[in-house]
């Protein structure tokens, strides 16, 4: 006896796309247990048989804190606008230690997990993401740092302060999208990885860290603007310092931002489909 069965079957078939791309957000949304996982595995991984754990996260940028005083403002002696240089270090050491970190970390994101791309499907766009998420739980720890010194100085903050939430977005639209474009170079280019300790470490002098962003005549402010990084460095200190908010640096700063961080998306996408083939 012969016995026909008939049923409806749902079959999906994954393709590489060609051409720019733009982010399918609802993707990533539907993977974001995936992305949680890799956060949490991120701060595990890190702080797994240390006998500090959580407390690098203020002894590191501490540290730095401390050097660049000695260095840059007792040495040196370079002028701060009339800011103690160890409070005006220490509001922008604290968040350039968030984007150097996950400048860094994202960069080597996609060779670190290479042998997971070849296995199974996912949004790639996840690696470069999870460390910018990561980080923020040490930034938020070595914030202390910045509450503690404000009240040695007995430094309040203004209105200004409401500008807080904004420099986070800001800060890590920026760095995800420095990832999204380093991640990808990498995988092409090897070079990156080789490069990129040197490159963020030069990086660094490029914004007002060590210096304030007065140091820099008026006829080039546009173009020292178009660095994302002196937005930020400047409305960190503004946000806590009180001193007048760079507005147009932040505006410069955060179009750029937005414009590198989509065209990184872009470029990300596209090279998506080679990234099995070239690893």
């Amino acid at each position: 006896m012969n016995h026909s069965f008939s049923q409806t079957e749902t079959v999906k078939i994954i393709e590489p796309k060609v051409g720019w791309q733009a982010l399918n957000l609802k993707e990533l949304y539907d993977y974001k247990d995936l992305l949680i996982f890799l956060v949490w595995r991120n701060i595990k991984v890190l702080y797994a048989q240390t006998i500090l754990g959580l407390s690098w996260a203020l002894l590191e940028p501490l540290i730095q804190i401390v050097l660049f005083t000695v260095i840059f403002g007792n040495v040196a002696k370079i002028e701060t606008d009339g800011i103690p240089f160890f409070l005006f270090s220490t509001v922008a050491i604290v968040p350039w230690s968030y984007i150097s970190q996950v400048m860094a970390q994202s960069s080597e994101s996609l060779v670190t997990y290479q042998s997971l791309l070849s296995k199974i499907y996912f949004p790639r766009l996840i690696f470069p993401l999870a460390p910018a998420f990561s980080k923020l739980i040490e930034f938020f720890i070595s914030m202390l740092i910045v509450i503690c010194v404000m009240i040695y100085y007995r430094v309040m903050p203004n209105w200004n302060f409401l500008l807080f939430p904004f420099l986070i977005l800001y800060m890590m639209g920026f760095v995800i999208g420095f990832g999204l474009w380093a991640s990808a170079m990498a995988i092409r280019f090897r070079d990156v990885r080789r490069a990129m300790p040197f490159l963020v470490r030069t990086y660094m002098y490029s914004a007002p860290i060590v210096y304030p962003l007065s140091a820099i005549p008026e006829f080039y402010r546009f173009f020292y603007s178009l660095n994302p990084l002196v937005g930020i460095i400047e409305g960190f200190r503004s946000c806590f310092l009180g001193t007048p908010v760079p507005w147009y640096s932040i505006g410069v700063g955060f179009g750029v931002s937005i414009i590198f961080t989509i065209i990184g998306a872009m470029y990300f996408k596209r090279m998506e489909r080679v990234f099995v083939d070239v690893i």
